[in-house]
Formats: structure tokens, sequence, C-alpha cells
């Protein structure tokens, strides 16, 4: 029977992702720091893990193995620290990188041995758009993903020939509350400091009617996070969004200065 862990799984699209697997008949692992809310969803066992802690990382993998290993690990917690590149502190930004990098690797690390024993596994890493292309404000969230988008790159050749695949899913806009956090820590960030005005820009961008129109539901993306889960011959990637391959497309091909100018007038910085 397939085993799965899944990180994210208390609340918005890791939870969706959790009760879609269990409602299949899987056995899924729903982990986070909080698991109230994990127990309260039929099917799934919730495991306590803190991503900046290596024993709780291997105290998770053990949990979730106890009855074999873990066929499907699936990365999907995470969040966003904004602000401007030079007012993030050190600290802010090493905790970034300790969830959205760190901590996934670290249960890669420790899930690997069993899927190589077993000839067979799926590493599902969910990054983002921002992983293709950066924007002013969002460097050191850009910076996470686009290190988690390298890291599973490299992953996927090293472990091809064991049996496992890895493959990323890239979700535009997502209609949660992560976008709340994310202007949150771009108000404690930069909002009475030298980028305030665009601070203030960014945060009306985010609060404006036309950007529900840019979302994708939750649920859509849960139901693509488990089409990579399961598929049988997986794409390296899977995008979504409202104009995912077009925005991904210009930053590939337009020069450099062309694309920041573009970045500026959507979030409304010219």
């Amino acid at each position: 029977m397939t085993n799965i862990l899944i990180t994210g799984a208390s609340s918005g699209i890791g939870a969706r992702v959790a009760a879609l697997l269990a409602a299949q008949g899987l056995t899924v692992y729903g982990a986070a720091r909080n698991t109230t809310a994990i127990a309260a969803i039929d099917g799934v066992a919730p495991v306590a893990l803190d991503l900046t802690d290596e024993q709780s990382i291997q105290h998770a993998v053990a949990t979730a193995t106890e009855n074999g290993p873990i066929d499907v690990l699936i990365n999907c917690a995470g969040y966003g620290e904004f602000g401007s590149v030079e007012e993030t502190s050190l600290a802010d930004a090493r905790a970034q990188l300790e969830v959205n990098v760190l901590g996934a690797v670290g249960l890669i690390q420790a899930a690997l041995p069993g899927m190589r024993a077993a000839g067979r596994g799926r590493i599902v890493n969910v990054s983002s758009l921002a992983g293709e292309f950066a924007a002013p404000l969002g460097g050191w969230y850009h910076a996470s993903k686009f290190a988690l988008e390298a890291l599973s790159d490299s992953l996927r050749g090293e472990v091809a020939q064991f049996g496992i695949d890895v493959t990323l899913v890239q979700p535009s806009y997502v209609a949660t509350d992560w976008h709340n956090t994310a202007m949150d820590r771009l108000e404690q960030t930069s909002a009475r400091g030298p980028y305030a005005k665009m601070a203030a820009a960014m945060r009306a961008y985010f609060a404006s009617p036309g950007m529900a129109k840019q979302m994708s539901s939750a649920d859509a993306v849960a139901e693509l996070i488990v089409k990579a889960a399961l598929t049988a011959r997986p794409k390296t990637r899977y995008r979504i969004g409202p104009g995912a391959n077009i925005a991904v497309a210009l930053a590939t091909f337009l020069p450099d200065r062309t694309f920041d100018a573009m970045t500026r007038k959507q979030f409304g910085y010219a």
C-alpha cells in the first residue's frame, strides 16, 4: 500500500492534498508543527514536525516508516519572507531558507535510504513560479524557491538509477492565506523605511479586486499535486495558474531590464 508523508498538512493546500490522498485509501501521514487540524482530516495520521529541527525531521520520518518505507514524500510546507533585501534581517533570511529549503532537504535525506532499498519512490517538491523569475521585495522567498528548483533538478539525476522520481509543482498565485502572511512580513520589514512606497504599492496590488482573477483555487493546485504524486510517469514540472506559462516565457526570452520594467509596472512601482 502506498505510504505517503506530506508536510504543511495542517491548512491550505497541504490539508487538501492529504484529504484527497486519504480518500483514495492510501496511508497518509500529515506533518506540521500544529497537528490538531490534521487529526480532524479523515484517514490522515498526524505527525509533529518542526522543519528547523533535525531531530524533529528524523522523528517524523521514523514515524511515517514504522510499517514500511515512504513511497511518496510531498514537501508542501513553506511561507514567504517578503521585504527588501537590504532590510530583511539575516536571521529572518536564515529562517526562510531553513523552512523552505533545508527542512525539505532534511526530509528527503531521511526518506531516501528506505526508497533506495525498496527500489522505488517519488519526491514531490511544491515550488512556485517564484522559482523561475524574481521580483522586487520577495528576494529571499524567490531565493528559497530557486534553490528548491536547482536541488530538485540535481536530485532527479542522482536518484533515477534507484527507481526514484523527483517532480516539481509550480503554482502561481493561490487563493489561500499565504498572501496574508507574506504581506504581514512585508509590513514588518519594509513599510516604514526607504522602500515604503514600493511596499505600499505591493500591498495595494495584492488587495486589488482584480487579483482574484489571477488566482488558482487551492483545490485545483491540490489536485495537480496528487497527480504529480501518483501518475505512473510524472513530468519533471507541473505548472498551474492563469498566464503561468506566458510569464515564464517572458522571463526567459525578454531582456532582463525589459522584464524588470514590466514587473515594476505590474506591481505599480513605476
